[in-house]
């Protein structure tokens, strides 16, 4: 993890918290882009964090938030796991307000705490496979679950940063 990342992670949240409204005007910009400057901004910054990245440090995706399951990822996690699907739902999942299906717990049952590391990686839900979706092919598309993610993620805060950092918008 680069040395910004490793000294925000500390106070993470509350920081995070305090750029909230200069993110929410910054994204506003940001949505008038064309997609594709939009694509390379993200794109670029995405490849320059995550070289410096070492998210197993932090596993905040796993501990603070969960993922969208769909039923194609709730049919292989319990068959890799050899659980009826019923089964695994009862144990695993819960409906949100939104009538998705998430996990009941938080953190996510299948990320070992010791070593941050997930238990199901290999077969985990898309959308933590995707997470924190900032090399999405069109970023227009996720812009909003991005700017939820600068507050969920250090290394899409230091992206975020960074390209305030950079040209004008």
């Amino acid at each position: 993890m680069s040395n910004y990342l490793e000294n925000i992670k500390a106070n993470f949240k509350e920081l995070a918290r305090s750029k909230r409204k200069e993110n929410k005007k910054f994204f506003a910009q940001l949505a008038r882009k064309e997609p594709k400057v939009l694509n390379e901004m993200f794109h670029h910054k995405h490849d320059e964090v995550f070289a410096e990245t070492d998210c197993l440090s932090c596993a905040r995706c796993c501990r603070a938030t969960g993922p969208l399951l769909t039923k194609s990822d709730v049919s292989r996690i319990s068959k890799k796991q050899g659980m009826k699907v019923a089964e695994f739902e009862k144990q695993y999942l819960r409906v949100d307000e939104d009538g998705d299906w998430v996990m009941k717990t938080l953190p996510c049952p299948f990320l070992e705490l010791a070593t941050n590391k997930c238990t199901i990686y290999e077969y985990a839900p898309k959308a933590c496979r995707q997470y924190p979706h900032t090399d999405h092919p069109n970023m227009k598309s996720v812009l909003a679950l991005t700017e939820t993610n600068v507050r969920h993620c250090p290394a899409v805060y230091e992206m975020v940063e960074r390209m305030k950092g950079s040209k004008p918008l």
